[in-house]
Parts: structure tokens; C-alpha cells; sequence
């Protein structure tokens, strides 16, 4: 159905045109009798990425013929292969049909789907096909697992890292205020914030953190772009295990990660492993989650999974997968079919497989091209090299939503201040390759007149 016909239909049901809010009541406003979830309150700000969007269309309206590029949210730009699309139009054709509907229903494509995951994402890890959980993005699937853990759980993060594990903590009543002080960055009582700085490569000093039952963990990170060695990982692994904690691994970003290690003496240092489960013991302390957004640009598509392996076990010897599979039922009525079928072919052949990894190599290159413009003005820059991104300290000393605003301004080009990833991004800024290279290009052009 056309845009226009869709707008026409929706503004039939709703009796209003769709950018015509209704009319305010006069007078006081009536109130309910619930109480508000007090958590809600706890929240800083509005979400970091929303207030992004804002702050761009506030942007664009006072300057509404600049052409702004963004190089700020990580949303993919590049079309997502032929074949994968191929594939997701013709089982939507195949639906259409009740014969077409029998041979091609939901649940056959999650099966297959569920087992191509266990077989081309985690070959040789011991992976079941009935421990993957297929969902609609990693971002969903930790909403679910801290609805799973309850409020009576504590939690770590590192510092900085994606904000969605803080705030879902926030509204799930784990946590305590947030510090009032600027000193303290905003940091939330009750959350153990796992310090993760050019300073000690990016990896926190475990010997230092305080004991948590979850442990948040995102390799390659985001925002920093470090991807973490075998052998931390190992460190990670066998602190979980001593201290009876879950892991829950992001690895969203692992196709990013550039082959190393030979297996040799050194392979603990150079290595850096995709996913958690490459790690000895791992999958009895560990869950990991991941997204086709990223290396498939399924950003709005949305298709995720999960990986809860049946060795995990709560205190009393219940399988957490047991749980998750609870919740997933309850709150989730599953991944869109065409999407799955979308998915699948990004996996199951070896032509999807190269589709895919030419989309992540186009982005890599991005990356190398915003690393070498931030060298060559002498700023320090880290990642780019297993991720999108590029975290860079353009003027040390100033805070990170103030060198937003001003390359905002005088470039028009979106980046993400730092301290929106927690109190150890202030001073930084997140820089995505997600955009076209002619624009990327540009945008660096704009950057280096600036910054010059």
C-alpha cells in the first residue's frame, strides 16, 4: 500500500490528520488514582538517543537548508542484500497461499533459523539449536532479561558502555538514585561501574570490582570499539565463576572483529574472540545476546537472538533458560516470519554469507578513514579496528555534550557525547561509520576544517 494511502487510512481511524495533535482540555487536569512507578523518576534525561533526535531536528529547523550528516546513532545505511531480500519476498509470496503457509510456517523458519545460528555463529562451541532464542534485537532481549532477574539482583557495567543495561536496571527497581554531584558523573547507587579507560586498554581491573550477581559486558564495546583478547575474556570467565555470577555478553558488534592470534604462546593477547563461548567455562556462567542489525542492516527490521546454554543454573539449580523461556512467551509473540527468512539466508548459503560480510567490510573501511582523519589532526582516537566505531578526545578538559553542540554547529555534522555512556565517556565523543562513503567522506572534509 502506498505512504500516502497508509496516512490517509490512519488519519480515517484516528479522525485527525497524523501531524494535528488533538485539542487541549480546558481546565485542571483530572488525575487517576495509580501511582506513579517510582523508579521512573530515578531516570536522567530523556533516553540518550532520543534526546540525539531532538537536538538534530532542533538543528535542521534553525538551519533548514544545511545538509546534516549523521555519523552520530549507530543505525546501518546501506541497503541489506539482494539475496536476503530475494529471500524475504518470496516466503512473504509463499505465505499468500495456503499451500505456501503449510510448507512455509513460523515454525519451521524458526527452527531452521535457531540451528543455522548454532552451526555458522558458534561452530564448534558445543551450542544447541534448543539454547538459541530468536528475537526481535538485542536491545529487547535485555528489557526481557531484566524482567527475568528482578529487582533484587545487583548489577555491573562497564564504564563506559551502551546505556539500555543502566536504565532498564533504573526501571526495574535495582538500583539506587543517582548522584546529584557533577563530580560523580550521574552514576547510579547499588550499579558497580567497571572503570574501562585508554589508560588500562579498555578492560577493567577485575582484582577491583566488587561482586555483582550480573555482569553486563559488551565486546567489541560500544562506545569505545575495544574488542576484548581471549585472555580477557578468560579473566572475565573465571571472576564470573569464582563469585557465582551471569555474564550477559552484547556481542552485536562480533562480525567486526578482525582475525588474529595463531595459536601460539601469545594467542591469549592477540586473539579476540567473537563470542563469550570460545572461552573455556563459559557457558556455565554466561548468556549472550546479538542482532542481525549490524552486519545484515536489520536495524529496522528487527532480528535478534539469545543464547542461554542449559549448564546455566540459579543457586537453586533451576536452569535459567527455563525462565527465559517463561518470559519470552509471556511478553513476546516472536520475530517476524519474513524477517527470520531474511535471516536465514544471511546464514545458510555461502553467497548470503559473503553479502553480509561485504556490507561489514564496506563499514570497517569507514572506520579506517575516521581514524586516519582524527591521526592525522593529532587527536586521540581509539577503535575503528573490530568496530563502527571511533572514540575520540577532540579538546581535552571540555565536556563532551559541549563539543557536541559545537560540531553540531559548525560542521552540522552529529556525533554522541561521550558522557551518555556513563560517567567514563565524559571528554570523549562517539563517531559512527554507519552512513554512505561520499558522505562519510564529506563529513571528515567538514571535520578537518573545524578541527584544523
Amino acid at each position: 500500500m502506498p505512504t500516502n494511502m497508509i496516512s490517509k487510512v490512519l488519519e480515517k481511524q484516528a479522525g485527525l490528520p497524523l501531524d494535528v495533535a488533538p485539542p487541549a482540555k480546558k481546565g485542571p487536569a483530572s488525575r487517576t488514582s495509580v501511582l506513579r512507578n517510582p523508579n521512573m523518576e530515578k531516570l536522567q534525561n530523556s533516553y540518550l538517543f532520543a534526546e540525539i533526535s531532538m537536538r538534530r531536528e532542533a538543528h535542521q529547523k534553525k538551519y533548514p537548508e544545511a545538509k546534516v550528516i549523521s555519523l552520530g546513532i549507530g543505525d546501518t545505511t546501506q541497503p541489506i542484500p539482494s539475496i536476503v531480500t530475494s529471500a524475504m519476498a518470496e516466503y512473504a509470496h509463499a505465505l499468500s497461499t495456503p499451500e505456501g503457509y503449510q510448507g512455509y510456517g513460523p515454525e519451521q523458519g524458526q527452527q531452521s533459523l535457531r540451528k543455522a545460528i548454532a552451526d555458522v555463529v558458534y561452530p564448534n562451541m558445543g551450542i544447541r539449536d534448543t539454547e538459541v532464542f530468536i528475537s526481535d534485537g538485542a536491545q529487547c532481549d535485555i528489557a526481557r532479561l531484566q524482567m527475568m532477574f528482578g529487582r533484587d539482583v545487583t548489577i555491573a557495567v562497564q564504564d563506559p558502555t551502551f546505556p539500555g543495561y543502566v536504565d532498564n536496571g533504573v526501571i526495574m527497581g535495582q538500583t539506587g538514585a543517582a548522584a546529584a554531584d557533577e563530580e560523580s558523573g550521574g552514576r547510579y547507587a547499588g550499579i558497580e561501574y567497571m572503570r574501562c579507560a585508554p589508560e588500562n586498554g579498555f578492560f577493567p581491573d577485575l582484582s577491583r570490582v566488587r561482586r555483582t550477581d550480573i555482569i553486563f559486558f559488551c565486546s567489541p564495546n560500544n562506545p569505545t570499539g575495544h574488542a576484548a583478547s581471549r585472555g580477557q575474556l578468560r579473566q572475565l570467565v573465571d571472576f564470573a565463576r569464582r563469585n557465582g555470577s551471569i555474564i550477559v555478553f552484547d556481542s552485536a558488534y562480533a562480525s567486526y572483529v578482525s582475525p588474529g592470534g595463531d595459536g601460539g604462546e601469545d594467542d591469549d593477547k592477540h586473539s579476540k574472540p567473537r563470542s563469550i563461548y570460545e572461552v573455556p567455562g563459559a557457558r556455565e556462567v554466561a548468556i549472550e545476546i546479538s542482532s542481525f542489525s549490524k552486519f545484515a542492516g536489520f536495524t529496522g527490521v528487527r532480528l535478534g537472538w539469545a543464547v542461554v546454554p542449559d549448564e546455566l543454573l540459579y543457586a537453586d539449580g533451576t536452569r535459567v533458560a527455563r525462565d527465559f523461556d517463561r518470559v519470552v512467551t509471556t511478553c513476546f509473540n516472536g520475530a517476524s516470519s519474513v524477517a527470520q527468512a531474511g535471516g536465514l539466508a544471511c546464514l545458510a548459503t555461502a553467497e548470503g554469507r559473503d553479502a553480509v560480510a561485504h556490507v561489514v567490510a564496506g563499514y570497517k573501511e569507514n572506520a579506517r578513514v575516521l581514524v586516519a582523519t582524527f591521526q592525522a589532526l593529532g587527536k586521540e582516537v581509539h577503535g575503528g579496528d573490530d568496530s563502527p566505531y571511533v572514540w575520540v578526545r577532540l579538546f581535552p578538559g571540555r565536556r563532551s555534550w559541549d563539543v557536541f553542540a559545537e560540531i553540531l554547529e559548525k560542521t552540522h555534522v552529529i556525533t554522541v557525547p561521550g558522557s551518555g555512556f556513563g560517567p567514563g565517556g565524559e571528554g570523549f565523543v562517539r563517531v559512527s561509520a554507519f552512513n554512505s562513503k561520499d558522505r562519510l567522506v564529506e563529513a571528515c572534509a567538514r571535520l578537518t576544517t573545524f578541527l584544523a
